[in-house]
């Protein structure tokens, strides 16, 4: 079976205040569906569209899933589609990190995608129906240095979707996984670990891409409407894949080249603490 399409769909938008979830929703909406965004704040966004509703949904409090799933069941009798985007980011070398930052991300990014599907997978069994999307990231497939911790979270975000792919097959419920590679988001801004030879680095690629939130939801919607398990939004994500497939010395020659320019900007910034490097 296929993921719905068409209008008029029922679907809740983790992390849907800002980013890529709002973008989201924002797209959603504008075709017809009828969509929730759902994330921590008390109240409703500003620039919420008009006939989105809102709900505070702390991803990572089994109680909020909970009512989240009583809310729509009593609003709309039932739920087609179910997006797990909300995230956060933590970067850093392996040795910087701390347990606390690996917990943090951890509990976020994949449990609270797994408390998701938890949550609303006996409602699509009992509707025969239903479509779960989970944001992973480029960062789930291609695994760049002294990203450790996000890596390893969407990766395990990009297994545990291709294992519901086949799990929930045979109930009518499909899974789409989502591997957006750097776009331009607020996602710099809440990036945890304070490692200094990540966070430049990481805003530049950030704020430099030529792809805005609204560009990846677009692409995200449209994947979802053919059906596709595996939704690659941008051409620099799909080359560094297929590099990795099929050109493993140059991908792995590539990989260490990042790293020791890692080393040798972090020697640089020991010996000269106050230069600013971009």
């Amino acid at each position: 079976m296929t993921a719905p399409t068409g209008t008029g769909r029922r679907v809740l938008v983790t992390g849907g205040a800002s980013g890529l979830g709002a973008a989201l929703v924002t797209t959603l909406t504008a075709r017809g569906d009828r969509v929730i965004a759902a994330d921590l704040a008390e109240t409703a966004p500003d620039g919420l569209p008009a006939g989105a509703e809102y709900l505070r949904l702390d991803v990572t409090s089994d109680d909020d899933w909970a009512a989240a799933l009583a809310h729509v069941e009593e609003r709309w009798d039932g739920l087609d589609m179910l997006v797990n985007n909300a995230g956060v980011a933590a970067g850093g070398r392996i040795d910087f990190l701390t347990m606390d930052d690996w917990r943090w991300i951890t509990e976020i990014n994949l449990f609270g995608a797994v408390r998701g599907c938890r949550t609303f997978t006996p409602l699509f069994k009992r509707q025969g129906s239903g479509h779960i999307v989970n944001t992973a990231s480029m960062a789930g497939l291609v695994h760049p240095p002294t990203m450790s911790s996000y890596n390893a979270v969407k990766a395990a975000v990009v297994a545990l979707s291709e294992t519901l792919q086949h799990e929930l097959a045979p109930y009518g419920v499909t899974t789409s996984v989502v591997c957006p590679s750097f776009f331009r988001t607020n996602l710099a801004s809440s990036l945890r670990g304070g490692d200094p030879a990540v966070e430049a680095s990481a805003t530049k690629l950030i704020n430099g891409s030529k792809l805005s939130a609204d560009d990846i939801a677009a692409r995200v919607v449209k994947g979802i409407d053919r059906g596709r398990p595996l939704i690659l939004t941008d051409r620099d994500g799909r080359v560094a894949l297929r590099a990795k497939r099929l050109l493993r010395p140059l991908y792995d020659r590539t990989m260490r080249r990042v790293a020791e320019g890692v080393r040798r900007r972090v020697e640089r910034d020991q010996t000269n603490p106050t230069e600013k490097h971009a």
